[in-house]
């Protein structure tokens, strides 16, 4: 099945603001049979006190909570209007945010019914004064949150990963999203900095835990090609690492582009069997 994993909406704060019924026509015309749209959860009530970057870093990261019926009626109209050419499924991707599992997990089960494919992912972590700062808003507000640990960019990534592990293993709920979002995004920027291209053995001590708590969980990894197309990253996510040892555990790798405009649809889809190493099967 030719799948489109991760997409976002035209009421996506950061993105283009294109109509998604031309992304979803965009999708049937390049062949698509599932199209999983997974726009931006609500952030938790309470966390712009514990936030520290810029104001956009969270006015711009989501959808706001008074969206959420707009968001359903659109997705549902979307569902209805494209179903017998396009399986689509409506879900979020939602932020996982330490300190917070309450209430994701009350949104989860809130909203979790009324959704088919849902996204975990990790945008913000603890830097400069243990506050939150966001990973991918731009390398000037990265260095800025995350500047104590540049010069030691392996630590950098551990920390990151800690967090991913503790999401994989937080307790969400029944409606807990089925697929970790692009699992490397601490690497955005890892040619701005220098960062190095491969994680060192103790970083993927972590990695390797994540990954068995996912394949033990029956849980998938976004192949997320969005991080070629970024200009200080030039890599996809998870990376050529993380893929492998994935691979040898048999965890599904969900392709998504991670869109947020129609000539996002399906970038890179080609690709997908290269970057993992199928092709040279």
């Amino acid at each position: 099945m030719k799948i489109e994993g991760h997409t976002h909406t035209e009421l996506c704060p950061h993105g283009s603001q294109e109509k998604t019924e031309e992304m979803i026509q965009r999708a049937i015309a390049l062949g698509f049979e599932k199209y999983c749209i997974t726009e931006h959860a609500p952030l938790p009530v309470g966390f712009k006190q514990v936030y520290q970057g810029s104001a956009a870093g969270i006015d711009e990261a989501s959808l706001a909570w008074n969206q959420l019926d707009e968001y359903f009626k659109l997705g549902e109209y979307l569902q209805q209007k494209y179903g017998d050419v396009l399986e689509i499924s409506v879900g979020f991707e939602v932020d996982y945010i330490p300190g917070f599992e309450k209430q994701i997990r009350a949104f989860l089960d809130e909203y979790g019914p009324r959704t088919q494919q849902n996204i975990l992912s990790v945008h913000f972590m603890r830097g400069k004064d243990n506050d939150f700062w966001c990973l991918d808003l731009a390398a000037s507000e990265f260095e800025q949150g995350f500047d104590a640990w540049l010069s030691q960019p392996q630590e950098l990534y551990r920390r990151y990963f800690t967090e991913v592990r503790e999401s994989v293993e937080a307790d969400l709920g029944k409606y807990r999203p089925q697929r970790i979002g692009h699992m490397s995004l601490i690497k955005k920027y890892q040619d701005y900095f220098g960062f190095p291209e491969d994680f060192d053995e103790k970083t993927l001590r972590i990695v390797r835990q994540i990954l068995t708590s996912i394949k033990r969980q029956e849980r998938q990894l976004d192949l997320n090609t969005a991080g070629l197309y970024k200009s200080d990253c030039n890599e996809f996510y998870p990376g050529a690492q993380i893929c492998r040892l994935a691979r040898e555990q048999e965890i599904p790798l969900i392709y998504g582009s991670d869109a947020h405009a129609v000539s996002e649809v399906g970038r890179g889809y080609h690709l997908k069997n290269a970057l993992v190493g199928l092709d040279k099967q």
